[in-house]
């Protein structure tokens, strides 16, 4: 446990802006995302939205009804696109090993930092302070020596929160947390571990193996791990990745399966935009399926031709989700795609005399649809099959 990690997490971002830009909206409840009239969703609800039970994922017309007097506004990709660019240029005075999550999170390793930067509890403070001094916004950062423990305590104290969990305060800190504020734990995953007697990290950490596997199936223990706040995943940036990959849980659990291949060609979109950033290709992609009862499976294919082009990884996530869904569908908590086995650009793979006229457009269509998300964000193009 020799890692000083952060995990740092914007509060309310997409709300957190607005009301940075139209000042007339603060201590309003605001919900960003689409129009309740048709099928969209909360982007981001503001803390004030969020205590009549507004939440990001529900749709924008259930949300409605709980707070009917709620701002809604639209997603401004491109501003919160170059904000995000301003607070991680921020970050990146303070090391150079951050690892992104998403636009207003991510994992920053400090531990080679603290010589010319100071302690690691000093950076996050740096770090808050130029958020807030610089750009107007607010930041939960959390800082422990590892990542699940650094990430559980950015949530402890928001908004604006500053919390420290060092090995000496286990399992004192963890012990009496309830269940639902473990990673990965849902409603249905966490009534289920309910049914079976098991309610804080203490129960799962003491728990018998054989016994918590009946409620968490091959992943109890990874959760026994975690409740013990045993984590030894590296920050890791996208340069030196030996995978890149995107995942999402969902609020509940999602059997349609239009919906689960709109969010798997989503996440196909960001993780080839992320390669093609960093002049790699992959020859092997994951898909990474999570049912309710934590059930996970994971489904590989390995190409003889790297490629970072999204028609063409999209193509192959698309073959073998359609296997699953054929042969064993559910209901999911999670679902994620990931890309591996890397040839980077130069290294001196074997290129083809001429290229596929097929892939020579797709590859301009991604130079433009990259350009589009740079410049305005990446809600501001979609490709069509994944258009509401």
């Amino acid at each position: 446990m020799s890692r000083r990690i952060l995990h740092v997490d914007l509060d309310e971002f997409f709300a957190g802006v607005e009301k940075l830009d139209n000042p007339q909206l603060r201590g309003k409840p605001i919900l960003v995302g689409g129009s309740p009239e048709g099928r969209g969703v909360v982007s981001t609800a503001s803390y004030e939205a969020r205590k009549f039970g507004c939440r990001s994922a529900m749709p924008m017309r259930q949300a409605m009804k709980l707070c009917p007097q709620a701002v809604v506004l639209p997603v401004r990709g491109a501003r919160y696109k170059d904000m995000s660019d301003r607070v991680f240029a921020i970050l990146d005075r303070f090391t150079p090993l951050i690892e992104p999550l998403s636009i207003d999170e991510a994992f920053l390793d400090v531990a080679g930092s603290e010589r010319l930067h100071g302690p690691a509890v000093e950076i996050a403070k740096a770090i808050k302070h130029a958020v807030r001094g610089e750009l107007g916004l607010t930041i939960s950062i959390g800082v422990a020596p590892n990542k699940f423990l650094a990430k559980l305590g950015s949530e402890m104290h928001k908004p604006d929160g500053l919390t420290v969990i060092e090995e000496s305060d286990l399992p004192a800190v963890l012990d009496a947390l309830p269940i639902e504020k473990m990673w990965g734990v849902g409603p249905s995953s966490a009534w289920r571990l309910h049914e079976l007697g098991f309610s804080t990290f203490r129960d799962l950490r003491t728990a018998d193996l054989a016994r918590l596997t009946e409620a968490a199936g091959s992943w109890a223990g990874e959760l026994q791990k975690l409740a013990a706040g045993q984590d030894d995943r590296p920050v890791t940036p996208d340069s030196q990745a030996k995978s890149i990959s995107a995942e999402q849980t969902f609020a509940q659990d999602v059997s349609d399966l239009d919906e689960l291949r709109r969010v798997l060609l989503d996440e196909v979109e960001h993780v080839s935009r992320r390669l093609r950033r960093h002049g790699l290709s992959a020859r092997t992609i994951t898909l990474k399926l999570r049912y309710g009862d934590f059930t996970t499976l994971t489904r590989s294919a390995t190409d003889a031709e790297a490629t970072n082009l999204t028609e063409v990884l999209w193509s192959r996530a698309e073959k073998i989700f359609a296997q699953w869904a054929a042969r064993s569908p559910g209901a999911l908590r999670l679902l994620g795609f990931g890309t591996s086995n890397f040839r980077q650009r130069g290294d001196g793979a074997q290129l083809p005399l001429f290229e596929d006229p097929r892939q020579t457009r797709q590859r301009e269509l991604d130079r433009t649809v990259d350009a589009i998300a740079q410049r305005f964000g990446p809600a501001a193009v979609r490709r069509g099959r994944t258009k509401e």
